[in-house]
C-alpha cells in the first residue's frame, strides 16, 4: 500500500543515533554512500552492508518499517539489477540462445547491484528516520555556511530541501485519501492492464495537484505570518555541539573506510 512508504518520516528516539549531532550525521551518511559506490568485491560490499543492518539496528527503528518504505521501488531494484545480466558476459556462460547470453560474471553483477541500491536506500533513510526536519534544516544550513560568502541563500536552499523530504509522507497520505475517495465512488484502479491502470490514475493526479498548491500556499502563508525571512542571522532555540557520540561515529566510518580500500586491495573487483 501507498501508506506504507515511510521514507522522509522522522520516527523520535532516545538511541545513540538520535543523539548524533545533525552536522555528523550529514557528514557520516555522504561518507557512507561514497563507500558504497567504492565497493568493488562482495567482501567490501558486505561490510558496508554490516555497518547499515548495525546502525539500524542500533537507532531501534524496525526493520519491518525500513524495508516497508521500499515497497514502491523493488521494481526499480530488480530491472536495474535484471539488465546487469545481458551487460555483462565475464565468466562462465549459462545460456547462450539467439541474442540472449547469461554468465555467471551477469549474475554476480545482478546481484551485487541489488544489494548496493537496498543499501543506499537503507543508509540515506535512516538519516531522515532519526533526525527531525527542523534539525536537519539547522545541519545543512550549518555544514554549508561558508557558501554565505558569496551570496549563496544557503538558509533557504535548506529550508526548501528539508520542506520537500517532510512533505513525501504527507503527500503518501493525501494520495492515499484520494484513492480510497474515488474507490468509494465506485472508481476501479486495480483491475485491467497496464495502460488501463494508467488511464484510472489521472482523476487522482488532479486533486493531488490542487491540494499540494493549497498546502504549499498555507505554509507560505503561515511562514510569513511569523515573519520568516530565512536570512543567516536567525537565531536557534538549540545549539548544536558536537560529542564523544559524533567523533566515534567520523571513527567508526574512518574506518570503514579504510577496510573497504584494503579488502578491493587484496581481493580484486567483481564488477
Amino acid at each position: 500500500m501507498i501508506k506504507d512508504i515511510t521514507i522522509g518520516q522522522y520516527f523520535p528516539g532516545e538511541s545513540f543515533i538520535h543523539r548524533l549531532d545533525a552536522r555528523a550525521k550529514l557528514i557520516v551518511v555522504f561518507l557512507a554512500l561514497v563507500e558504497i559506490f567504492l565497493c568493488k568485491n562482495f567482501l567490501s560490499l558486505a561490510l558496508i552492508v554490516l555497518f547499515a543492518v548495525v546502525s539500524v539496528a542500533i537507532s531501534k527503528i524496525s526493520f519491518k518499517v525500513v524495508f516497508k518504505g521500499m515497497k514502491m521501488i523493488y521494481f526499480i531494484i530488480v530491472l536495474t539489477s535484471v539488465l546487469q545480466i545481458f551487460y555483462n558476459d565475464s565468466g562462465t556462460v549459462l545460456l547462450d540462445w539467439w541474442k540472449i547470453k547469461i554468465t555467471t560474471g551477469g549474475i554476480f553483477t545482478a546481484v551485487f547491484m541489488a544489494i548496493r541500491i537496498i543499501t543506499l536506500i537503507l543508509v540515506s533513510s535512516l538519516l531522515t528516520y532519526t533526525t527531525s526536519p527542523t534539525t536537519l534544516t539547522d545541519g545543512i544550513s550549518r555544514l554549508l555556511s561558508p557558501l554565505n560568502k558569496i551570496k549563496v541563500p544557503v538558509d533557504t536552499l535548506a529550508m526548501m530541501m528539508t520542506i520537500a523530504l517532510r512533505f513525501i509522507p504527507t503527500l503518501i497520505e493525501e494520495i492515499d485519501k484520494i484513492m480510497n475517495a474515488q474507490k468509494a465512488r465506485g472508481a476501479d484502479l486495480d483491475s485491467g492492464n497496464l495502460v488501463q491502470r494508467a488511464k484510472a490514475l489521472v482523476p487522482i493526479f488532479i486533486p493531488l495537484f490542487v491540494n499540494s498548491f493549497r498546502r504549499a500556499y498555507e505554509l507560505a502563508f503561515a511562514m510569513e505570518c511569523r515573519c520568516y525571512n530565512g536570512n543567516n542571522k536567525r537565531t536557534r532555540m538549540k545549539q548544536m555541539k558536537f560529542s564523544w557520540r559524533d567523533a566515534v561515529a567520523f571513527v567508526v566510518i574512518a574506518v570503514m573506510l579504510a577496510g573497504i580500500i584494503l579488502l578491493n586491495y587484496f581481493f580484486g573487483a567483481v564488477i
